[in-house]
């Protein structure tokens, strides 16, 4: 919104009135998560941090935020180790969108998580996005996680954009070698042959 946050030091950063617009969701949801903190603890961290807010409206915060991402509020009160893999991406996409930021950072936010788990929570993060009006900047070597959750896409390599554009358009008919050489890593179930088809 026309600011420098790069201006702003770290220390002074941590507790700035921005802060609260900018969110991350990181990679691994366990190395994310304090494995000290119960569920509960972790997503009323920032809230703690961010906003002044009493006990009992932290409470029911919290409680809400569980419910919109579909974590069951029985496991609020465990710890990281005691969730699975997809619980624990919950609790750290709750924690992110606990003061309803205008931009949320996701780094590769399904990588660690198991193929059925990671539909799930495309899903979630697609639903949150226009519930809240939220952007995302999505971070991803995914091509078709990005084409389903993109409008723009940058492709970035060895730290340098090298073409950007809109999604549809830009993975259709790309310009640069590096986007077409992601593009055909992507891959493609084999082809049936006329015997497999006719059997």
């Amino acid at each position: 919104a026309g600011t420098d946050i790069a201006s702003i030091g770290t220390k002074k950063f941590a507790r700035h009135p921005l802060r609260s617009k900018l969110q991350m969701v990181f990679q691994d949801p366990t190395d994310s998560l304090n494995p000290r903190w119960s569920a509960r603890r972790s997503i009323e961290d920032p809230i703690r941090r961010l906003a002044s807010i009493n006990r009992q409206e932290l409470d029911a915060r919290v409680v809400s935020l569980a419910e919109r991402v579909g974590l069951p509020f029985h496991l609020l009160d465990r710890f990281p180790h005691q969730l699975s893999g997809g619980q624990k991406a919950r609790v750290g996409i709750a924690r992110a969108i606990a003061l309803e930021p205008k931009l949320l950072i996701l780094d590769e936010p399904t990588a660690a998580l198991d193929v059925s788990v990671q539909a799930v929570v495309l899903n979630l993060l697609a639903s949150l996005r226009e519930q809240l009006n939220m952007s995302y900047l999505f971070i991803s070597h995914d091509l078709n996680v990005v084409r389903l959750l993109c409008d723009s896409v940058m492709v970035m390599q060895a730290g340098q954009i090298v073409e950007e554009g809109p999604t549809r358009q830009l993975l259709s008919s790309p310009k640069h070698h590096y986007t077409q050489t992601l593009l055909d890593a992507i891959p493609h179930p084999p082809a049936q042959t006329s015997h497999e088809n006719s059997a």
